[in-house]
């Protein structure tokens, strides 16, 4: 396929994703418009968007180049991310009635509205956007790279660019309008991609010969059973304790809003994870000798498909990095303007200059999460490593806090320090590595052995779940009139 002709189709169809944007943006008045959409997404958004997100990076490139290697094993991402977001329906879909605008409110509900884990939570959820946010940079730049012939460097940069600028003038309601299209979008690729890989190969019937050449021995058998579990186990984690997520349920209309899409999301997700698998399957009958197996979805696309539709579908894998890419941008944002401004300055933006200073974010995120995609190319152990030591403990502080009245700020604390340390234990040390597959189960064991230990150990929390609510929301309405941070320090030290 000729590279010009697809940085031209590229440039279409940005320009269409800005248009979107600056459309549905000029109704525009408050920070909560630009980060949460009002609080007023219908159940058609949010699925289209959720849909978008999970139908992401992860899957496009590294669950089919998964199954390049590894056969059926390439279902696992599609296994662990459906459980992920039922559970996620489940349990978690009430919390929109407690209006929290941050995943760092939510878990320093839980303990008290405790602010050392409010602003300890609040860096790992930043620092956990910030690598999704890297993922999808170099799973499109990937993409733009394979596509054009373009140095793998300018790709991120391009693709940084073409994010941040839809983002920036749309806010979330953009993210969810262009999810939405790019949903669509992604899901007929896929369709078209698996069709026609299959048939490529000789039909259906001739898949199990293809996994009999390449030495595939099955779903779970051809990784061996722990790491096939960790697999999943990472994908479901990453699920449950990503920031992006949660922004979806706090935007939402109503719990029965969200929790429906994230039904129907999760149940299409699962009939979903065949697709992937096949691709990788087809890729390596069709081009054996590949040298990056992440290469496997836009190689067989263009191996099988006349070049309109090669086009068409290497855009809805683009799509892919761009959809989950603004999610998670905007997850950060949210974290930068209602938990770590107001902490250095001591005051929110006044509400004249909220979106300016949340546009100013969007640039400012992209920045930095542009600055770790340059430091390795290798998709899926980012995803998994970035999972296991920044959202491993996230997840066990959520789940004991929204079910165990006993949990406690010291608990959670430790729960959070003791998955950072066990990730990055079994990271630097490749046998144990080798033997889990990847950190988040031992890292989810260690926080929930910390978090329970020191909890029981310590006092439980003084003050109610309502009133750690009021406290919450009487400090977000605070933060206008509150010192800044430097000033409320002078001021203690002078006192003395």
């Amino acid at each position: 396929m000729n590279g010009g002709h697809f940085l031209l189709g590229f440039g279409v169809y940005l320009l269409l994703l800005l248009a979107i944007s600056y459309l549905v943006s000029r109704h525009q008045r408050s920070s909560e418009d630009f980060l949460l959409a009002g609080r007023n997404v219908s159940a058609r958004l949010t699925f289209g968007s959720t849909v978008a997100t999970m139908i992401g990076t992860g899957t496009s490139m590294g669950a089919v180049g998964f199954a390049y290697n590894h056969g059926w094993s390439g279902m696992l991402y599609g296994i662990g991310g459906a459980v992920g977001i039922l559970l996620l329906a489940w349990l978690f879909a009430p919390l929109r009635r407690l209006r929290f605008i941050t995943m760092s409110e939510e878990l320093s509900y839980y303990v008290g509205a405790n602010q050392w884990v409010k602003q300890g939570s609040a860096i790992l959820i930043f620092l956990a956007s910030l690598g999704w946010l890297g993922a999808h940079i170099i799973g499109g730049a990937l993409y733009l790279s394979w596509a054009t012939g373009i140095e793998l460097f300018y790709a991120k940069l391009i693709i940084g660019v073409a994010y941040t600028l839809y983002v920036m003038i749309g806010g979330y309601r953009a993210v969810l309008w262009t999810d939405s299209l790019m949903a669509l979008l992604l899901f007929s690729g896929f369709l078209l991609m698996s069709y026609a890989a299959v048939q490529a190969i000789g039909g259906p019937a001739h898949v199990s010969a293809a996994l009999a050449a390449a030495k595939h021995s099955g779903l779970i058998s051809d990784i061996g059973m722990l790491p096939a579990l960790s697999l999943s186990v990472a994908v479901a984690v990453g699920v449950l304790a990503t920031p992006s997520f949660r922004q979806r349920i706090y935007a939402a209309r109503n719990v029965g809003t969200v929790r429906r899409s994230f039904i129907y999301s999760g149940v299409l997700y699962l009939a979903f994870a065949a697709l992937p698998a096949l691709i990788g399957i087809a890729a390596r009958v069709l081009a054996p000798e590949l040298s990056n197996h992440q290469f496997a979805f836009t190689t067989v696309a263009v191996l099988l498909l006349p070049a309109l539709l090669t086009l068409l579908v290497l855009l809805a894998g683009l799509s892919a990095t761009l959809s989950s890419a603004s999610s998670d941008a905007i997850a950060a944002v949210a974290i930068v303007m209602q938990d770590l401004y107001p902490r250095l300055t001591g005051s929110a933006p006044a509400p004249a200059r909220a979106i300016f200073c949340s546009r100013l974010a969007v640039l400012l995120v992209s920045v930095l999460a542009l600055l770790l995609a340059l430091l390795t190319d290798d998709l899926i152990r980012y995803i998994t490593g970035m999972i296991a030591t920044l959202l491993a403990g996230i997840f066990v502080c959520a789940v004991l806090g929204r079910f165990w009245l006993r949990f406690t700020w010291q608990g959670a604390l430790a729960a959070l320090a003791g998955a950072i340390i066990t990730s990055l234990v079994l990271l630097n040390h490749p046998g144990w590595l080798a033997y889990w597959g990847n950190p988040c189960i031992p890292a989810v064991a260690v926080a929930l052995l910390a978090a329970v230990s020191v909890s029981w150990l310590t006092p439980p929390v003084a003050i109610s779940r309502q009133q750690a609510l009021a406290q919450i929301n009487a400090a977000r309405d605070n933060t206008v009139t509150a010192p800044p941070l430097a000033e409320r320090s002078s001021s203690r030290a002078e006192t003395t």
